[in-house]
């Protein structure tokens, strides 16, 4: 089994506000699209460093997208194994949103807590251009310039891949980039003290999750 790594809610905090600078720099999101649940929490604290004096706070919409199927191990302790098949849960929100026709020529943000096999990315990058390329189909217009930011990137052989221009071009970032360790976000957690012991006490071992910036 991986090496547990415990995160908390200050590490996440401190993150977004370490990207934020670079994402409204290169970036510049008109929406931030949250993948669920892991970029629910990010993408909310994001948002609140993005935000420039005297303009409206960047819209957020959530998709919800499983991957991940869990088993139950020798020992009967539960565990999550990555799936093979992604299953859409929830896509965007037509009634805030407009009609998808107000995606045309924006500049979308999507968020996730993990770049892990990549799968899940893919299949959104793809679906949403998919959507968005239609509506575009028929107004015309710019295209839609999609970005991605997640919290740690695991250096790992992918099983999904990015459009090459979206690599290319600089418009995907990651927080950090880490080794393949099974990452304890605290949003998992059922007990919130015991997780936030666990990461003092790997923090007081010099087993802090570190990466490159």
């Amino acid at each position: 089994m991986p090496e547990k790594v415990y995160v908390t809610y200050n590490d996440v905090h401190k993150l977004c506000q370490e990207a934020a600078p670079k994402i409204l720099e290169e970036f510049q999101p008109q929406l931030i699209i949250a993948i669920g649940g892991g970029g629910y929490v990010p993408a909310r604290i994001l948002r609140s460093f993005l935000k420039r004096p005297g303009s409206t706070n960047i819209p957020i919409q959530a998709i919800g997208l499983s991957l991940y199927e869990t088993l139950t191990g020798a020992a009967d302790a539960e565990v999550e194994e990555p799936g093979t098949k992604v299953t859409r849960t929830q896509w965007l929100d037509l009634s805030a949103l407009g009609e998808m026709d107000n995606l045309v020529g924006k500049r979308v943000l999507i968020v996730d807590e993990v770049d892990d096999t990549r799968t899940t990315l893919e299949y959104a990058v793809k679906e949403l251009e998919k959507d968005v390329e239609v509506a575009r189909a028929r107004l015309g217009g710019a295209e839609t310039q999609f970005s991605i930011f997640v919290l740690h990137n695991k250096d790992k052989t992918k099983k999904g891949t990015l459009p090459h221009n979206m690599v290319e071009q600089g418009r995907y970032l990651a927080a950090r980039t880490v080794s393949d360790v099974w990452i304890c976000y605290p949003w998992e957690a059922v007990d919130i003290d015991e997780h936030d012991k666990h990461a003092q006490e790997q923090n007081a071992d010099g087993r802090k999750l570190n990466g490159d910036a």
